[in-house]
């Protein structure tokens, strides 16, 4: 997301317009659901996606059209189930997409993305905030838990600000920032696999481990940071909060046992931990014997991940991402 933002920036500060593209709505089966992004540039170059196939096609014509005259649009897109022929799409659904030109260098777009891009480096839920009023754009700023910025005259909506977007009563908001770190514990090959693979679709990784080769930042580059200290002395460097992810990857049963012995009770999001059943049997009953109730451990998904049949360290990355993603979801917890 980070990317997608400087790159906007980058090109309204050089003199070059942008035709920001936005599912605001759908319903049915679509390819991407409302909160979808692309953005589209003079040069021809395009970045995000709002689905791809047909629709997207159509939607770049349209915003390269846009970005000659300098407008907005608002239009609807409907894959009729079964015609072939509408968009060369069976999906049997609908989407509503907002067109927003920014001109070259306008200041006032320019500062919120600015903010949005900082934003972006901080653990601190933000959305952005836009006004439609037929077809037009009238107003753009940001949310944070503790209001609006860049917004003259702010909704007044409390259902506006959700973990989804949201298009209420002219007002479309879409999370883009979400409060929460993945703390991994352990830096061997399957959090060297996991971390790319989360930090993609946008977790924040940060990787502990006793051993300084192993919490190496070169063997991390999409992380946040690469943290080296002893398991059992987190809290010198690390605080978990209920926005956080904990998955813990360390090279024995010791070293997790110390971990969940500090953070089973931390209120994390998700606390996830890998390994055989006895290594888990075995970690389980430690903690039982020092006052942890079964309801506590129950909190703990092991073994971690989706049952997919992963094997590999990059098939457990998938497994473990796709848990992570359901979590963030709602969809399990």
């Amino acid at each position: 997301m980070r990317k997608w933002i400087r790159e906007i920036v980058h090109a309204l500060e050089a003199g070059q317009p942008v035709e920001l593209v936005s599912v605001v709505a759908s319903g049915g089966s679509t390819p991407r659901g409302a909160g979808a992004l692309l953005a589209v540039f003079a040069d021809g170059r395009t970045l995000g996606t709002i689905g791809g196939g047909n629709v997207e096609y159509e939607a770049q014509q349209l915003a390269k059209s846009l970005l000659e005259s300098g407008g907005d649009a608002l239009r609807h897109f409907r894959f009729v189930q079964g015609d072939a022929a509408s968009l060369g799409m069976v999906c049997g659904g609908d989407v509503t997409v907002q067109f927003q030109y920014l001109p070259a260098g306008n200041e006032a777009a320019t500062t919120v993305l600015r903010d949005l891009m900082e934003a972006t480096g901080r653990n601190a839920d933000t959305w952005l905030v836009r006004k439609i009023q037929g077809e037009t754009v009238t107003a753009m700023g940001l949310a944070d838990r503790n209001g609006f910025r860049h917004l003259d005259a702010p909704p007044e909506l409390p259902d506006l600000l959700q973990n989804k977007a949201v298009y209420l009563d002219g007002w479309f908001a879409v999370p883009l920032v979400k409060a929460g770190r993945v703390y991994i514990f352990g830096g061997g090959h399957v959090s060297q696999a996991l971390v790319p693979a989360i930090a993609a679709v946008g977790f924040r990784p940060v990787v502990y481990d006793d051993r300084p080769e192993f919490a190496d930042p070169a063997l991390f580059p999409q992380a946040e940071t690469a943290l080296c200290g002893p398991f059992e002395e987190l809290s010198r460097q690390i605080t978990v909060t209920p926005d956080d992810y904990v998955v813990i990857m360390t090279r024995g049963h010791q070293a997790d046992y110390e971990v969940l012995s500090q953070l089973l009770r931390s209120g994390a999001k998700y606390l996830g931990c890998i390994g055989s059943k006895r290594k888990l049997a075995l970690c389980r009953d430690r903690l039982l014997e020092a006052g942890f109730t079964a309801e506590e451990y129950q909190r703990v998904h092991a073994p971690i991940g989706l049952a997919i049949g992963a094997e590999t360290p990059g098939e457990i990355a998938v497994s473990v991402t796709a848990e992570l993603i359901a979590v963030r979801a709602g969809l399990i917890k």
